[in-house]
This record gives structure tokens, C-alpha cells and sequence, in this order.
């Protein structure tokens, strides 16, 4: 049976996931809610902005017509920003089959609702409960689109819509695992955003490898503290979408928040940085929530503490690491799960 995709996202990731499913010879439809966008990718075949030299197969069409990228699709990749995902949602659900598995690859939290994005899409799509999962990793638009080699996760509350997933998604160059810890996949997706706006500073003070190592470590600590609070398994954070993804997300120039986080440590303003770039830097609304979701549950996460200060507060980056490091002293696991 041949199978059929609808990608609701053109950029950088939505763009690179499409390209791995029409690769294998699935049908894929991009939808851009800009009509201009969409005649000129579907006319120059590749992405000009988010993924500039990568050439679209016949198997991708781009439209602007969200009836052609919704109906009678076996999968949905919901992939744009995670503040305009609800938004979004509404807008496809008159054309949704009931049968289409819906799965999120957006990584980030909702600020006005606390909410991850797969219980966005229950609360606005009920009828799909049962058919919602989310994707993450340690994958960066650019090199997976390169055909570059990575790995990823899928994760859902029923078995074997992630058997699905993980059946159409997967490929030579995409390795697909599978999950039922929703909530820790998701978590691990949108935290590490946090920690690596900590890890672009680290890099443009030029502190060094030691003390990027102690950020990212340091900073699995507090994402797998808030994730286990939430209810996430805490071995989630051990695996693809929790250290893999971090990992990644830090130490690569290819990484958004870290280059985002580079470019606050050498003076710029974030309204300028934001304002300057076509990307999301999930890790900015992602903060926000976080924080609150700390409150919520208790838990505490000095890294992203101080880089709210830095983002929303105008504290000098200069003074962020000091003030992490004159924290009482404490044991390793303190606090831990």
C-alpha cells in the first residue's frame, strides 16, 4: 500500500524530514501557510532560506492549501514553532482523518499553558488521542538532510501507533527507536534548548571544554530533575533524546540556541538576535516555561535560572558563571530523582 505524508512546517527540520520520507519514495506534501513561499520552493525545488543547495525529489510537493497536506495522509509531522503549534492545529482539524497518527517533531513547551506539545494536540484534536506521537534526537537539520547519519526516538502512550511511526519514518541514514515515555521524550527535546544558549555563552567567553563539559552535564541533572517530577522515566534522559540531543545541541555551531547564546555573550541584544534570523530559538520561550514548571514541581535548576536572568532580567553573561560557581557547595546527587 503506498503510503502518504503531510509535513505542517517549512522549515529547516520540517523541510529535512520531508526530504528523508519522499528519499525512500513516500509521497510527501510540505505546507507552508505563506502562498508565495510555497509557489517558490515548489518551483526552484529545495528550501532556499532554511536548507540553501539541497535538491527536492519529485515524491515532494509544497502547497499553501492545507486540505492538500492533511487529508487522507496516513502520518502528519507537526513541525512549526511550539508557540504556534495550537494555532496551527485548529486550522487543520476540519480535514484530519481519524486515522492519520499525528506525531510532533516541534521541541519546545507552550508558555501561556505549561503544556507539552503532544498535549496540545490531544486537547485540540480529541478524536486523535489515541493516534499522537512525538519524534526526537540528536538531529540537526542540516547534516541529517546531508544524509549524514543519526539516530532518533518516537514515542507514544499506544505501542504501536510509535510502530508505525517508526516504520515510515525509519531509513539507512535515520535509525528509529521507540518509546512510551511521551513525557520524558518531549521534556528532553525542549530543556536542552536551555542548556545550550548556557553552552553558545560558554563558548563566547571562550571559558573552555572543562567547563562545557560542566554545563552539559550539570545541565542533564536539572532537565532529567523536572522530567522525573513530571513523570518521565528517568533512564529516557540516558538515551537519544535526552544526553544524545543534548550533546549535539551543545556542541555544535549548527545548533540554534547555541549560536544564539554565543551571540548574547559577545554584547548583542536578544531582541536584535531574534529579530535578525528566520529560525526559532526554541530555548528563549522554552526558558520561560521552565521555570514555571520548576515552581510547580519543586525543583531546582540554577542553569536555568540564570540564564532567565540573562534573556528577561539583563544580567551580564559575564557574571552568570561566577554566580553559578559560588553556589553552596554540594554532594553530586543531591536532589537527583
Amino acid at each position: 500500500m503506498m503510503v502518504s505524508v503531510g509535513v505542517i512546517g517549512s522549515g529547516a527540520w520540517g523541510t529535512t524530514l520531508a526530504l528523508l520520507l519522499a528519499r525512500k519514495g513516500i509521497m510527501t506534501t510540505i505546507w507552508d501557510h505563506r502562498p508565495e513561499r510555497a509557489v517558490e520552493m515548489q518551483r526552484i525545488r529545495e528550501n532556499s532560506i532554511f536548507l540553501p543547495g539541497i535538491h527536492f525529489p519529485e515524491t515532494i510537493r509544497v502547497t499553501s492549501d492545507i486540505v492538500d497536506a492533511v487529508d487522507q495522509k496516513d502520518l502528519l509531522l507537526l513541525v512549526t514553532p511550539s508557540q504556534k503549534l495550537r494555532e496551527n492545529l485548529r486550522v487543520l482539524t476540519p480535514y484530519l482523518s481519524p486515522k492519520t497518527i499525528l506525531v510532533n517533531a516541534s521541541k519546545g513547551i507552550e508558555i501561556s499553558s505549561l503544556e507539552r506539545m503532544t498535549e496540545v494536540i490531544a486537547e485540540e484534536l480529541p478524536a486523535s488521542r489515541q493516534r499522537i506521537a512525538a519524534l526526537s534526537g540528536p538531529n540537526l537539520s542540516r547534516e541529517v538532510a546531508e544524509g549524514k547519519p543519526t539516530a532518533a526516538v518516537v514515542a507514544a502512550n499506544v505501542p504501536e501507533v510509535a510502530r508505525e511511526a517508526q516504520n515510515i519514518i525509519n531509513c539507512n541514514t535515520f535509525r528509529v527507536y521507540t518509546s512510551n515515555d511521551v513525557i520524558g521524550v518531549e521534556l528532553g527535546g525542549a530543556l536542552k534548548n536551555i542548556i545550550a544558549i548556557g553552552a553558545g555563552f560558554n563558548d563566547g567567553l571562550g571559558y573552555g571544554e572543562n567547563a562545557k563539559a560542566a554545563i552539559i552535564t550539570r545541565g542533564l541533572a536539572e532537565i532529567s530533575r523536572l522530567g522525573v517530577a513530571a513523570g518521565a522515566n528517568p533512564l529516557t534522559f540516558a538515551g537519544l533524546a535526552g544526553m544524545g540531543d543534548l550533546v549535539a545541541t551543545c556542541a555544535s555551531p549548527l545548533s540554534r540556541n547555541q549560536q544564539l547564546g554565543r551571540r548574547l555573550a559577545s554584547g548583542e541584544k536578544l531582541t536584535d538576535i531574534l529579530q535578525s534570523t528566520h529560525s526559532v530559538a526554541e530555548g528563549v520561550s522554552t526558558t520561560q516555561a521552565a521555570l514555571r514548571l520548576a515552581e510547580r514541581y519543586h525543583v531546582e535548576m540554577p542553569i536555568a535560572r540564570v540564564l532567565g536572568q540573562i534573556l528577561f532580567e539583563g544580567l551580564d553573561p559575564r557574571k552568570a558563571v561566577p554566580e553559578l560557581m559560588m553556589r553552596d557547595p554540594k554532594g553530586e546527587l543531591e536532589g537527583s530523582f
